[in-house]
């Protein structure tokens, strides 16, 4: 089926339910309410009992090319918003699968689809993963912070298939492997281990990098995301323990983009352009206000960015899957590489799952030089659904 073979109405629509936390760490709308704010991509005059739903925890794809594609082709697509929309410094990853599981029985109960696939979208696929575990059997009682929602009591309907389409392996796996650990003093990004300093040309080592290095390297970066991890516990205990159990502490966290694959395409590599990552020059990045993590709070570090506390880890929800997984990664991607792919579907704990690999395709399919790819992925989709008669009447 062409990408292009249907026309297909945008609906917008809200998804709302009542907001019981005892604090609020969205700003604006009614805050006696969770609202998410929505779309239905309905193709024109293509009835179909089964829709792909996407969530992303701070969203902003329902206008991405492969949500547009996937409809042209006659897949009905939601696209439902986290109430993160945009903005994840105070982000609860609980929170976000308490919200994609209001967005699913509402595709379920009131849009009335039989079937709903679940479409992880980059940071979107560490999250269906997590839903996807506990729909099937709910465990978390509550966040690492020890706070609501409790995930045994909600609702969650199972979907009944899942796609990882270009996903990372998850939030805070990503975070580990691109934090900046040159950094050593976190009130002063100025102060620097140049032996670790990808951006210093006058640094030591340079790409190609040695093996030795690329250790030192990554173990530094554990180490700096477990130091933050350290302080933001202490930084919460102090709170507790002076009998303030909701207040906060918001904080920077400097230089969190220095991957070093985004200058060396020998380390985990692809087809991606060398020198570039998915938001431009990463030397400019790093320290940039839209790095990955630059703004957090002290629940928030822990829930979505704290290596060794986090719970939507992608390969171990991966491992308790019982539904089809369909597993896509592009070859020219340089936000997932392609350890990230590979080490998801190793993960899916059960056979009903495939491996594909898009050659050319970059992280975006943004575009003219990229409908190709797009429309060979959404083929590739599409196949992939009708063998299990998910498609149209």
């Amino acid at each position: 089926m062409s990408a292009s073979a249907h026309d297909y109405e945008r609906i917008p629509y809200l998804v709302v339910f009542e907001d019981d936390s005892a604090y609020r760490d969205t700003y604006g709308g009614v805050t006696e309410s969770v609202v998410l704010e929505s779309y239905l991509l309905r193709p024109t005059g293509v009835p179909s009992d089964t829709a792909i739903l996407f969530m992303h925890p701070i969203g902003g794809g329902a206008y991405l090319p492969m949500s547009n594609a996937l409809a042209r082709a006659g897949h009905h697509v939601i696209y439902a918003n986290s109430r993160y929309r945009g903005v994840d410094s105070a982000l609860i990853m609980e929170k976000v699968v308490q919200d994609l599981g209001a967005a699913m029985r509402d595709a379920r109960e009131r849009l009335g689809y039989r079937n709903v696939i679940l479409g992880g979208w980059s940071g979107g696929g560490a999250l269906s993963l997590y839903y996807q575990q506990q729909a099937q059997h709910a465990t978390v009682t509550a966040t690492p912070a020890g706070d609501p929602p409790d995930l045994t009591r909600l609702d969650l309907p199972p979907a009944d298939g899942v796609m990882l389409l270009a996903a990372h392996v998850s939030r805070h796996g990503t975070l580990t492997e691109w934090i900046d650990p040159a950094v050593v003093d976190e009130s002063d990004p100025t102060r620097r281990d140049p032996e670790l300093d990808l951006y210093d040309p006058r640094g030591p080592n340079r790409p190609p990098y040695s093996a030795d290095f690329l250790a030192r390297y990554r173990a530094a970066q554990i180490a700096r995301n477990r130091r933050i991890t350290a302080w933001v516990k202490d930084e919460l205990a102090g709170l507790r323990g002076r009998g303030e159990e909701l207040l906060e502490r918001a904080f920077v966290v400097h230089g969190t983009m220095a991957d070093p694959r985004w200058l060396d395409p020998t380390i985990d590599p692809n087809d991606r352009t060398p020198g570039r990552c998915y938001l431009g020059d990463p030397r400019i990045v790093n320290m940039g206000p839209v790095g990955l993590a630059r703004f957090s709070t002290l629940r928030s570090w822990l829930s979505q960015w704290s290596l060794d506390d986090a719970l939507g880890d992608g390969p171990r929800c991966a491992a308790d899957l019982t539904v089809p997984t369909l597993v896509i990664g592009n070859s020219a991607d340089d936000a997932c590489t392609p350890s990230h792919t590979q080490r998801l579907f190793d993960a899916v704990g059960h056979a009903d799952k495939e491996l594909h690999t898009i050659p050319g395709a970059t992280h975006y399919y943004s575009g003219a030089a990229q409908v190709p790819h797009l429309n060979a992925a959404v083929e590739r989709i599409t196949t992939w659904m009708g063998e299990r008669s998910w498609t149209t009447f």
